[in-house]
Parts: C-alpha cells; sequence; structure tokens
C-alpha cells in the first residue's frame, strides 16, 4: 500500500426499486410494486437520500431511470438531487416499454474525467456496468459499479469481463452486488486475476430482515488504505447496504467543484 492520502467514504447499496422488505412473503405481498406505481415508495427513497449523503461515492442498483411504476421518476437523479450529489451516471440494464425501466446508478462528490457503460455478457440479457475514471490519465482512479447474474457459469464470464475492464490501471474500486459469497471460485479467480483484495471475511448483506449471505461487495487493489468497512442495519430493502472508508493516493482525485455531470442512460 501506498502512502496515505485522500480519505473517501464509499456505500453499494441494492434497493430493490426503493420497494421495502421486512420478510419473506413480502415479495409475493409487494409483486405488483415492481409493475404499478406506489405512492409510499417515495418515502423510503428519501429515506435512502438521507443515509447516503453522508457518502463521497455510492453505487446503487436496481433503480428506475423514469417509467409507469416510478411515476416517471428518474431513481438517479432523484436520489443524487435529494442527497446533493453534483455528479451522476446511470445505465439501464432492462427496459420493459413504458411499464419498467430497470437501471444502476453511481453518484459521486468528485468530478469525474470520465466514464463508460458495458453490457455484461450472459445468455440472458440484463446486467451490466458502469465504469467512472478521476484524476489524471496517466494514473487514474477507476470505480466499477456491477450487477452480476444469478447463474455461476455467467459470472464467471462477467468477472472475466470486469477484469478486462481494470487491466492495466495500479487504484481500482470494484462495487455491487456480485450475487455470490467471498468464498465462491469466481470472486477469488477475481482477486486473483485482477489483483484486488477483499478485505473482511464475511458480511452478510442479504436478506435484509435475517442476513445470512454475503452478496454485496466492495474490492480495491493494494495501493488503496482500508480505514473501517461493514454493513449497515438499513433494511430500506432486501438487501443491506455496504459501507468502506478507504484512503486514495491524493494525485488520483481532483478537488470537488460546482461543476455538475448528468449522465442519463443512452
Amino acid at each position: 500500500m501506498e502512502g496515505r492520502g485522500a480519505k473517501l467514504r464509499l456505500l453499494a447499496y441494492n434497493i430493490q426499486v426503493g420497494i421495502p422488505a421486512a420478510r419473506c412473503r413480502d415479495y409475493l405481498l409487494h409483486l405488483w410494486q415492481y409493475l404499478l406505481p406506489y405512492s409510499r415508495r417515495i418515502n423510503n427513497l428519501h429515506r435512502i437520500a438521507r443515509l447516503i449523503s453522508a457518502f463521497d461515492m455510492v453505487g446503487l442498483l436496481e433503480l428506475d431511470s423514469g417509467s409507469l411504476r416510478s411515476d416517471f421518476i428518474n431513481y438517479t437523479e432523484y436520489l443524487a438531487q435529494e442527497a446533493q450529489f453534483p455528479h451522476w451516471f446511470e445505465k439501464v440494464n432492462r427496459q420493459w416499454g413504458k411499464v419498467a425501466s430497470h437501471s444502476m446508478g453511481l453518484l459521486t462528490r468528485y468530478r469525474p474525467t470520465g466514464f463508460s457503460r458495458h453490457n455484461l455478457p450472459a445468455l440472458v440479457p440484463g446486467r451490466g456496468a458502469l465504469k467512472v475514471c478521476f484524476g489524471s490519465q496517466d494514473d487514474p482512479l477507476v470505480l466499477v459499479l456491477v450487477h452480476l447474474s444469478l447463474g455461476r457459469g455467467a459470472r464467471i464470464a462477467q468477472m472475466e469481463f470486469v477484469s478486462g475492464l481494470i487491466e492495466g490501471y495500479r487504484n481500482v474500486i470494484i462495487m455491487g452486488d456480485l450475487n455470490c459469497g467471498c468464498g465462491s471460485p469466481e470472486i477469488k479467480g477475481l482477486l486473483q486475476k485482477a489483483n484486488l483484495r477483499m478485505p473482511y471475511s464475511n458480511l452478510s448483506t442479504y436478506p435484509s430482515w435475517n442476513p445470512r449471505r454475503h452478496l454485496d461487495h466492495i474490492l480495491v487493489s493494494p495501493t488503496i488504505g482500508i480505514e473501517s468497512v461493514g454493513v449497515l442495519n438499513y433494511p430500506f430493502s432486501d438487501h443491506l447496504p455496504i459501507a468502506m472508508e478507504i484512503t486514495v493516493p491524493e494525485s488520483v482525485l481532483l478537488p470537488q467543484g460546482s461543476t455538475f455531470t448528468k449522465a442519463r442512460a443512452a
């Protein structure tokens, strides 16, 4: 690890399209909310906005980019505005006409120098990655937000793809819902091939009402220092958020500024 530098607070959270869950049967009871608008959902989004406002970079999964079920509210934009993030990016992973627009979003207080959207390989399309770079082109900080598939074969191919996205970079963060635990062969393979660290053994994030599985992760390269890591008890979804405080070389980050970045889905 290099010398200490700028501190960053990271958060990764699968918010289940803003639907709260307190028990297994809520999946059935709230099934209609995946397709139809629900006026009280905005209250849950407001609670999520208060939570994420304490962080510097936030990766959010299972959002909606503006469709019937969300009352045509872009959740990435709404949460960025409510939590006062000047820069945000989104990617639509699944589009069901005007009914639902399943997306992911990255919110940051630091001005980025570049970003790209990627579809992850899978037999059933609908998984994606957002790659955002900060700092100098020669030695940037690269953050990749991902949501991987349920099947192991697809996850292995997707992790191979993600490894290619970060190849050649020294300062890397991968965060998101990897849909597998820290001892899985696919994660072990990613850590080895991409030279990443998992600074924890087992932090259960799912289901939020009785966490037993470690599906959500934040992985970092050896150049990044780890101050703290933990799962937060905020059951606003069927997942719990995972948070990490890190230090990165000061040279890779630009100062926070008033210039706004709004990268809507293409």
